[in-house]
């Protein structure tokens, strides 16, 4: 692979890099509406296409990506072409384009051209390029989280059941994708009622010394405590990969067959078990709806499109069974067709992630014959791509389309509801720009242990969850219980890093895009939260927020709340106003999600051993510990002498726990 940039443009061209979160799964893309009415001016498209004629000497004959660069250095479009310079030289026409190439072309002030050896590294490059740099004129898929899976481990004895998610860096089998992590979360649960398997980690599993509450409910056959032999528990981690390989129906007639066997011999209790085990089987599939007959592994696409916005439904099926659905809303210009759409979803949705060796789609894509060469390769075997027409796979594509079409129109319904109580709140409190990004701050601690500072994320999509963000409180000058003190440690930690952020970054080139700054700040609390928030907005410049303090209402009854602004006395809303509903939901969102994150802090600080913390100490040694005195607070109080006495206990050893407890208490 080549690189030719031309001389006048500096060696990186990437745009400067600004913090970027990604929101949640459904939430998590934003519809993007280039086609506005602005049109390229005469002399800005002459303008532009001399610029890209310029650097037309440059760019080579072969295949490869190219990128389209504004004056300022924003990468505007990547593209892919076989032929660079005959799919380059296409800007330079005077007319034929439309708005959205016209617009395009007028802002191109320079190109960078890479070349490649294949057509099929031009489509991975392509992806990968629009991943890192996000050009505002590319179809844009902006969720790129990886998918749960499941993990039978061979690494151990007795192997694990597990959920896992991100690099496959454990020896195992994996089994998925899941679209979510509740659909995981079923199918791992008849999983364990159907084959026994533990799904505890390796530390516990080797502490135990009876059996833990899973085996007691017939979830786990119990092999850290010997109640099951090895044999047989691996007869049990077979049984465990054919079904997921996609053997379950062999799997129940072998079931069936022992059951039979069982019930013959008068072996009532065992053939019950067996029988509790087949039903579990059968329920895997009753509960997940629809399920292919004849389709074993494949993932469905199927594209809508209305109101000028996308939206994707995506299908897998892994093993004759349905293993869940997730709906994306690319970023997409809405003069776009629909299989233009999908056809760069599809590059960016494989760049990183296996594919399946069959991909059904609502829509023929221009390169499905590439596409299916790189899946091919990477996955080392024949992936196919296809728009069925008739038959069950025709069925499963009807069916996401349905439940694209529905989601595409429930988002569009609550889109314009949100955007109502917005522009119902921005009334209510005096505020004349759009909201665009709110963000509402609780604090949560018990007598000021393990205190918590919690921020909460709403827009027109509704709450954004991937940009919560929790604050451990830090500062030794914090009395215990301050709320005061905890308030201005959040807002300044969380203001100073965004004014560091905005000074760091160039204007912000796409207007659309979930901004960084909110335009409203809601502060649960009455008038001295509100003074603290206000002194930290003035001692770090920050300007162009709205400030809103909110008071519980007497006798803490929701409808009475007091809202303290600046220049304004305190106030309450009409308690039929949707406004105060509104705002009644995000307090309570951010109130639910700071008692949340306290609360597992708190029960962490629980669980936690003293004996964790010291270096060397592993799962027997501790065990041999807790065995002679206990509890760690006896091991505390232990003296070197008393600690040299325990068997697996050496004198180095001993002298390391002494110390730790010894040095921590003086």
């Amino acid at each position: 692979m080549t690189s030719r940039q031309p001389s006048d443009l500096p060696p990186d061209a990437l745009p400067p890099e600004t913090p970027e979160e990604f929101e949640d799964a459904e939430q998590s893309m934003t519809a993007f509406d280039l086609s506005s009415d602005e049109t390229a001016s005469p002399e800005g498209l002459r303008r532009g296409a001399e610029a890209i004629r310029t650097h037309l000497k440059d760019a080579p004959h072969g295949p490869g990506v190219y990128r389209m660069i504004s004056e300022d250095g924003e990468v505007l479009y990547v593209g892919k072409a076989r032929s660079i310079k005959k799919r380059v030289a296409n800007y330079t026409r005077p007319t034929g384009h439309t708005n959205r190439i016209a617009r395009m072309i007028s802002l191109t002030a320079s190109m960078v051209f890479v070349s490649t050896s294949t057509e099929t590294e031009a489509l991975l490059l392509e992806a990968n390029y629009i991943k890192q740099m996000k050009p505002r004129f590319n179809v844009l898929m902006r969720d790129d989280k990886s998918f749960p899976y499941i993990l039978l481990t061979n690494d151990h004895e007795a192997p694990q059941l597990t959920k896992h998610r991100g690099a496959r860096n454990r020896k195992g089998d994996y089994f998925g994708p899941f679209a979510n992590v509740s659909a995981l979360s079923r199918s791992m649960n008849v999983l364990q009622r159907a084959f026994l398997l533990r799904s505890c980690t390796d530390s516990y599993y080797e502490n135990r010394t009876r059996p833990c509450l899973l085996y007691q409910i017939k979830r786990c056959s119990g092999p850290c405590t010997g109640e099951i032999s090895p044999a047989d528990y691996q007869a049990l981690v077979k049984d465990t990969r054919d079904f997921l390989s996609g053997k379950s129906i062999a799997v129940r007639e072998h079931l069936a067959q022992e059951m039979m066997a069982a019930a013959e011999l008068m072996e009532f209790e065992i053939a019950a078990k067996l029988r509790d085990r087949i039903a579990a089987l059968s329920a895997i599939q009753g509960e997940q709806g629809i399920n292919p007959r004849t389709v074993p592994e494949a993932d469905v696409f199927a594209i809508s499109q209305e109101a000028g916005q996308f939206c994707i439904e995506v299908f897998f099926f892994r093993t004759y069974q349905n293993w869940g659905n997730r709906a994306y809303f690319p970023r997409a210009d809405r003069t776009l067709e629909a299989p233009e759409v999908l056809d760069s979803f599809l590059g960016q949705f494989y760049a990183e992630r296996p594919s399946p060796r069959l991909i059904l789609l609502s829509h023929e894509i221009e390169s499905h014959k590439i596409l299916a060469e790189v899946l091919s390769a990477r996955v080392g075997h024949k992936v196919e791509i296809a728009v069925p027409q008739r038959g069950e796979r025709r069925e499963l594509v009807d069916h996401a389309a349905q439940n694209g079409r529905e989601t595409l129109a429930r988002k569009l319904a609550e889109s314009a509801t949100q955007q109502k109580l917005l522009t119902a709140m921005g009334e209510a409190f005096g505020i004349e720009k759009p909201l665009r990004r709110i963000e509402i701050y609780d604090n949560s601690h018990i007598s000021g242990t393990n205190a918590i500072g919690a921020m909460v994320v709403a827009g027109v999509n509704g709450f954004m969850k991937a940009h919560y963000r929790t604050y451990n409180i830090k500062s030794e000058d914090t009395a215990p219980g301050d709320d005061f003190a905890m308030m201005r440690e959040v807002l300044t930690r969380r203001f100073a890093r965004l004014l560091k952020d905005t000074a760091n970054a160039e204007a912000d080139p796409d207007p659309e895009a979930f901004p960084l700054k909110p335009d409203l700040v809601i502060i649960d609390g009455g008038q001295g939260q509100f003074g603290i928030a206000k002194a930290v907005m003035a001692e770090l410049g920050v300007e162009g927020v709205a400030l809103v303090s909110i008071a519980k209402g007497a006798d803490r009854n929701a409808g009475r709340e007091t809202f303290f602004m600046e220049g304004r006395d305190p106030f309450r809303l009409p308690p039929r106003d949707p406004a105060l509903y509104f705002i009644q939901r995000l307090r309570d969102e951010a109130h639910r999600f700071a008692i949340g994150t306290h609360r597992a802090r708190r029960k962490k600080d629980f669980t936690k051993n003293p004996l964790d913390e010291i270096a060397g100490i592993g799962p027997a040694r501790k065990r041999a510990l807790l065995k002679a005195f206990g509890t760690a607070k006896a091991i505390a109080g232990a003296g070197l002498a008393d600690l040299e006495k325990i068997p697996g206990i050496n004198a180095a050893t001993a002298k390391m726990v002494y110390d730790h407890f010894n040095e921590r208490n003086g």
